[in-house]
């Protein structure tokens, strides 16, 4: 039997690495940033990688947020020990600085879609560190006349990109913003709790879905974590298990330029 299925799935994969070879020579891989041609598609060149900022250890271990300098073991930040978040951790691959604001925002505001792609592939790796059991891959959602005047929505493109590097379910219909509410970008943190106050809901048939489940909340940028919270929130009253939350950046620092 596995020899029939290696087989079977010899033809296939002849098949995606010649579809691979004539799209790269009909249309030649280059660098999502600058245009410069690069070795694979959906990548950054040799100039422009560097200008990515990741972040790693030490950092907390619920919010994600970088600390300045090693501490002994694993540890929670202040903030998080001051207020502990609704989730149970959350996590980004990226610092949200130059490079990562340009990819972020030609998604968003430039009809860059692949970019999504790109920026799934840097937040895949860490799936599985979250310890979850068969979560549900689940994006922030957009109000619907907001989807309609931006024409997607960046997060599920993330989120389906990372549903399909990992093999866990995407569903976009358990969490739904039920009030549009006003843009984030310039609000401080208190003004963006406020704003997203009461924002999300879980719909009533689609609760004993949520219930026991593990949720891995996708989004772009965590900034305060005000929309993730407010997402959480409701998700946790359903009777969801275990919260993680993947952005593909996070503002470390105030004075960083939030979107």
């Amino acid at each position: 039997m596995q020899r029939e299925t290696l087989q079977d799935a010899a033809p296939i994969a002849a098949f995606k690495f010649a579809s691979g070879k004539v799209l790269d020579f009909v249309l030649p891989p280059r660098c999502a940033s600058c245009g410069a041609l690069t070795e694979r598609q959906v990548g950054l060149c040799s100039a422009c990688w560097p200008g990515l900022s990741f972040i790693t250890d030490p950092f907390c271990e619920r919010c994600g947020v970088p600390f300045e300098f090693a501490v002994p073991g694993r540890s929670v930040c202040a903030a998080c020990l001051r207020r502990p978040p609704a989730f149970d951790r959350a996590f980004s691959p990226l610092s949200y600085g130059d490079m990562s604001r340009t990819l972020i925002l030609q998604l968003k505001h430039g009809d860059r879609l692949g970019h999504a792609q790109l920026l799934a592939n840097l937040m895949a790796p860490h799936v599985a560190s979250f310890g979850l059991e068969s979560p549900l891959i689940m994006p922030v959602p957009l109000h619907p006349w907001r989807l309609i005047w931006r024409r997607f929505n960046q997060s599920v493109l993330l989120a389906r990109h990372l549903a399909r590097a990992t093999g866990h379910k995407l569903d976009v219909f358990s969490l739904a913003r039920r009030r549009r509410t006003k843009m984030q970008q310039g609000l401080d943190a208190r003004q963006r709790r406020e704003n997203v106050r009461a924002a999300f809901m879980v719909p009533a048939k689609r609760r004993g879905f949520v219930k026991g489940r593990d949720i891995l909340l996708i989004d772009d940028v965590f900034t305060t974590g005000a929309t993730v919270e407010a997402c959480c929130k409701p998700l946790r009253k359903a009777g969801a298990r275990r919260i993680g939350v993947l952005t593909a950046a996070r503002v470390v620092s105030p004075q960083s330029a939030a979107i």
